[in-house]
């Protein structure tokens, strides 16, 4: 297993054959040219530009890249890292790009040490606050039919394993979790608008205002013009 007790940010490059280790640190790594096939237990993925992975310590996976290639790596000893982090598939928006940018300026600059050390303890700050993709895409899209192959697929995760890797995270089911925003939703809606049933379970990706008046009444106790006029 490999050790290290100091950050270390700098480009690398992957051979066309599969390697497989594990480390004592965490690893960020971000794609600056070609791509990284990376297979874990529970994950198989093809790393692109547009997006970053991290892997968390003590995390035995395989990878390799069959095209030209140049990485970005930030290397974080334990001590940087929150508590059990986990693997994560990050799309690069602004924000993420923007660190990238400042990464690749400090693996350039070799000296600026306090520059690395501040840049490393933000990125690990980050992974606290940041949500999972499919976490985004639930809050996105809750209004509308979710299958739970979807939300595997976003993390690469088998189906069986995202359901309880969602559990551990969030103490629900994904179907509990989205019918609990649906609800919300619903709540919010009959209560701080004058929309009428039928505009608000159109709203919500009903079929008419029928099955929504069945559907909230099954979980809230009571329909909803009565909820609305409590």
């Amino acid at each position: 297993m490999e050790t290290n007790n100091h950050i270390v940010c700098e480009r690398r490059t992957y051979s066309k054959e599969f390697h497989s280790h594990e480390h004592a640190f965490g690893q960020f790594l971000f794609p600056l040219q070609g791509s990284l096939d990376i297979q874990t237990q529970q994950q198989e993925l093809h790393l692109e530009p547009d997006y970053g992975f991290y892997l968390p310590p003590n995390f035995h996976h395989q990878y390799r890249s069959i095209d030209r290639n140049e990485f970005l790596i930030l290397d974080i000893p334990l001590h940087y890292l929150p508590y059990d982090t986990e693997s994560m598939h990050i799309p690069l928006d602004k924000q993420w790009n923007a660190i990238r940018y400042l990464l690749l300026e400090g693996a350039d600059q070799e000296n600026d040490l306090s520059s690395l050390t501040d840049l490393t303890r933000y990125v690990t700050k980050k992974l606290q606050t940041s949500n999972p993709p499919s976490m985004d895409y639930i809050h996105n899209h809750f209004k509308e039919p979710i299958r739970l192959e979807t939300l595997a697929n976003i993390e690469h995760y088998h189906p069986v394993y995202y359901s309880e890797w969602f559990k551990k995270r969030t103490g629900k089911s994904p179907q509990t979790y989205i019918l609990e925003l649906r609800l919300q939703e619903a709540a919010r809606l009959l209560l701080s608008t004058g929309w009428s049933i039928s505009r608000i379970s159109e709203e919500l990706g009903f079929e008419n205002g029928s099955s929504f008046t069945r559907w909230f009444a099954r979980h809230k106790g009571m329909t909803p013009t009565k909820y609305r006029y409590l």
